[in-house]
């Protein structure tokens, strides 16, 4: 099996919501094309009172609507892999109450219409903010977001983001996906990241100029985004700019001041709101995520 990768427009030029055509695309085995008329969600396992739901009797449930940013576990430091949308869906712990689990459960099993599947526990499983989205900005799914559910787990990389579902399965042990069974992370914990998408490489600024940027943790929030224009000696704070979602990036900026003339490499971090700042350590993706501090260089004139 292979993973095919679409990238979204360049980090610029991107706007606070990404349009549904330019939302990142990582797919297992390419787009499914799901029959609604004969699709159902079963909900199986240990449980005392299975459920299978139409897509019909997802629609006439009780919605909650969010606004969730999700990024592929092998996205770059200030790579593209990482969007943001508005998700509405329905309450995965409403759904999984209503099934009466077994004491014993350990973890929520999801498979796909691809054949893919993954897991989170059911404790993460049984929180208010995990959901199955059938809408996405305001129209339903595609068929290269998940038509027509997919489950939306806020802090989660998007490989346990499970699209095209088909099944739910409660299980009482620790259930390995497909990139489990490689021996990547069963956790999938996004870690702090943040990036300067303005300017951009060796281009030439003044004093006065302002960098913009944007930073995200998963679900805890950005609490501080810092630059440091000294070899990441001392940092000096950036902008928040306001967000409705504590699940979504943030985009901050700075207006550069009092810098001499000359070449800068500039570095950004970002401190989420429980204190966790990001590392300088330089990871590759395998085999929970990269990390890693983004610099640029730049010109003062």
């Amino acid at each position: 099996m292979f993973m095919k990768r679409f990238l979204a427009l360049p980090a610029k030029n991107i706007p606070f919501i990404t349009p549904n055509e330019e939302f990142y695309i990582v797919q297992y085995s390419g787009p499914q094309k799901v029959d609604v008329k004969h699709w159902t969600l079963k909900i199986t396992g240990k449980v005392r009172k299975p459920l299978s739901l139409r897509y019909e009797d997802i629609l006439a449930r009780g919605s909650l609507q969010k606004m969730v940013t999700l990024q592929c576990i092998d996205n770059l430091v200030a790579g593209d892999l990482i969007s943001n949308a508005v998700w509405k869906g329905v309450s995965l712990k409403t759904l999984l109450e209503e099934t009466e689990p077994f004491s014993s459960v350990v973890d929520v099993a999801m498979f796909g219409a691809d054949d893919y599947s993954d897991s989170i526990p059911f404790m993460r499983a049984m929180e208010y903010d995990v959901f199955l989205a059938y809408e996405m900005n305001g129209v339903p799914l595609d068929k290269n977001h998940g038509f027509p559910l997919r489950a939306v787990v806020p802090g989660i990389f998007g490989i346990k983001n499970v699209k095209w579902l088909t099944n739910i399965e409660l299980v009482n042990y620790d259930y390995k996906g497909y990139w489990q069974k490689k021996s990547w992370t069963d956790e999938g914990t996004i870690k702090v990241t943040s990036r300067i998408d303005d300017p951009g490489a060796y281009n030439g600024i003044q004093n006065g100029y302002v960098l913009r940027g944007l930073a995200f943790s998963g679900y805890n929030g950005i609490g501080m985004v810092e630059l440091s224009f000294d070899g990441a000696e001392t940092w000096v704070r950036a902008k928040l700019e306001p967000t409705p979602s504590p699940y979504s990036w943030v985009f901050w900026n700075y207006t550069l001041k009092d810098q001499q003339p000359g070449q800068y490499r500039i570095f950004v971090r970002a401190t989420d709101r429980i204190g966790r700042t990001q590392t300088d350590f330089m990871a590759r993706a395998f085999p929970d995520g990269t990390s890693g501090l983004h610099s640029i260089v730049a010109f003062v004139d």
